[in-house]
């Protein structure tokens, strides 16, 4: 029995994870979960899973649960704002932290678990854009590992297995292409976060599918692979693969080719990482290779320059990675409610990587205080076209 804690229960990938548990209760115990603000479907999960502590981040939210806990006589311990998230994460008996918050909210609890010598199975890819360097050396001087679960990482994870490193020659992420694949710049300029959420592969989050569509997240995820797998940045390389069967490849220097494959289903990378090194019968269903046909294109970056901007953040390093995330995830949330248009997320970044001070070697408290910074910076550009 692994008892493990989850940092966004009530998210995507939270309760996809859920869902691998209710069907393996012999093998987990959740002991600590925790939520943003959606209050209904944590007391659900609370009356399943049973777990000792539970964090509302939201304040209110929180008081609020409270109340509904009291009428239902349930006795738990809970706790709201980045207190509880570290309480959360370093819960006692803890064995595995799932971190699928979304954002750089969980760069602290993530650091706190790994002092705490917890292992992480991490689906919140900012923690490594943000501050990649520190975390990785925190994780191998803890002797902490640090499982994949975004899918195209697990698939290199699950590729590297049985390998040595010195052989590796590429990486090579897939991207489905997002919502807008295909079509010209004038056509993407109008268009709403309503049809960006349309992803015509993954049922995901509202953030990382707008992301898709921007080709900010395949950037991100070339930054998280740079830390995660320990190559140099040019060997990192990502196409565009529509089918999304094909979740990533490592190219050797033999010129030998291993890509992993399944259906686009997040349970089967969450399954892995929380059964690793085991492999169990999935969730998810088996992949029909029979009638596929499997197509890979370059990608586009003239007219989706995010990737470009990540690709540039990576190359300069330092404070760098950190202003491109949390511009982007202001700037995301903000064409969410369609206060800014399409290319109008680029071009905000862009600004904000240009005019911020840059630091080389940041310590964690100058990554937190850039954050601030770039949010402060976008929110006053925002305050301009009202």
């Amino acid at each position: 029995m692994k008892n493990i804690s989850i940092l966004g229960s009530t998210g995507s990938i939270g309760t996809q994870a859920l869902d691998i548990i209710r069907n393996k209760k012999d093998s987990f115990k959740v002991v600590a979960m925790s939520t943003n603000k959606n209050i209904d479907l944590v007391l659900d999960q609370i009356k399943e899973f049973k777990p000792e502590f539970v964090c509302v981040y939201d304040e209110v939210s929180c008081e609020k649960l409270k109340e509904k806990l009291k009428d239902e006589k349930i006795d738990i311990d809970i706790d709201f704002g980045m207190d509880g998230l570290i309480k959360t994460a370093t819960y006692q008996n803890t064995q595995l932290l799932l971190t699928c918050v979304v954002g750089m909210i969980g760069l602290l609890p993530t650091i706190k678990a790994i002092e705490s010598k917890i292992d992480i199975a991490l689906a919140n890819k900012e923690t490594l854009v943000v501050a990649g360097n520190i975390v990785m050396e925190k994780a191998r001087q803890c002797k902490v590992k640090i499982l994949p679960v975004d899918s195209e990482h697990s698939a290199i994870f699950q590729c590297l297995v049985g390998e040595e490193q010195r052989y590796i020659k590429n990486l090579i992420i897939t991207a489905s292409g997002g919502a807008f694949r295909g079509m010209g710049k004038d056509e993407i300029r109008t268009k709403k976060a309503k049809d960006a959420l349309k992803h015509p592969n993954w049922s995901m989050g509202a953030k990382i599918t707008i992301d898709s569509a921007t080709m900010m997240n395949k950037g991100l995820e070339i930054i998280e692979a740079y830390h995660l797998f320990g190559v140099k940045k040019e060997q990192i390389k990502a196409c565009v693969h529509r089918q999304s069967i094909v979740h990533s490849m490592v190219e050797f220097e033999d010129n030998f080719i291993k890509a992993q494959m399944s259906v686009p289903d997040m349970r089967g990378a969450i399954s892995y990482a929380f059964f690793y090194p085991q492999r169990t019968l999935s969730v998810m269903r088996e992949l029909d290779l029979i009638g596929q046909s499997l197509t890979f294109e370059e990608i586009d970056e003239e007219n989706f320059p995010c990737i470009s901007l990540a690709k540039d953040a990576l190359k300069s390093g330092g404070t760098a990675t950190c202003v491109l995330n949390s511009a982007n995830e202001e700037l995301v949330n903000a064409y969410l409610k369609d206060e800014i248009g399409f290319y109008d997320i680029s071009n905000v970044i862009y600004e904000a990587l240009q005019k911020h001070k840059f630091i080389s070697k940041p310590s964690l408290d100058e990554i937190l205080q850039m954050d601030i910074w770039a949010r402060d910076y976008v929110r006053d550009y925002l305050k301009t076209r009202v």
